[in-house]
């Protein structure tokens, strides 16, 4: 294995250490996203449970114990239950604002990679073709199939390289892109679900003024 990549060059190298980023931010991420996507339901029961018993500070404790941008909206929310409605939407919808880009963190990065990662292992094709080349050039007409070998294996070994690595960030990259989404809709249904819930009349909360 250490032979098929000193044999790559030095893009070969470029690539593995892409490779080895992309998969340091795929990981990442997933445990991130996965500790963020919560069990929505469960977790508005449980607040509005303690909201109608008038245990607020129990309510804001549960939002502070549970991760995930959807408790922290739950818990702006809850801070700005005073305020006229249309004051606490913008607030909760700031906090909305503020949280999508924490879930996307270093996703920019990684469909990056996943683009230049592919080009390398071109680069390496288009290296190692343009040194069979040169040892064509150097050998004429008596060139041997050993002087050439090693442009070849560099051209194969870094296509081979780029596609490895590159497909898989693509595809890791589009996988947490659809996590994201799904936590922006949980987002969504819950701030629209609590701010039903603290406004409406039938709750026993304040009108709306």
């Amino acid at each position: 294995m250490i032979g098929w990549i000193n044999s790559g060059g030095g893009v070969m190298w470029l690539i593995l250490a892409g490779g080895f980023i992309a998969l340091v931010i795929f990981l990442e991420r997933f445990f991130h996203l996965h500790r963020a996507q919560i069990k929505i339901d469960d977790f508005l029961n449980g607040i509005t449970t303690n909201l109608t018993r008038g245990n607020d500070l129990e309510a804001i404790s549960i939002c502070d114990q549970t991760p995930g941008p959807a408790a922290h909206l739950v818990r702006t929310a809850l801070l700005h239950r005073a305020d006229p409605k249309d004051d606490m939407v913008k607030a909760v919808q700031q906090a909305g604002i503020r949280e999508i880009p924490r879930l996307e963190r270093h996703m920019n990065l990684l469909i990056t990679l996943a683009q230049i990662l592919p080009m390398l292992g071109l680069l390496g094709t288009v290296l190692g073709l343009l040194s069979i080349l040169a040892a064509l050039q150097a050998g004429s007409p008596l060139a041997e199939i050993g002087d050439l070998s090693g442009g070849l294996w560099r051209a194969l070994l870094t296509t081979a390289a780029g596609l490895i690595t590159g497909i898989p960030a693509y595809a890791g990259y589009h996988f947490l892109v659809s996590r994201v989404e799904s936590i922006a809709l949980d987002m969504e249904q819950t701030a629209g679900e609590i701010i039903f819930f603290l406004t409406h009349p039938s709750n026993g909360e304040r009108h709306e003024p």
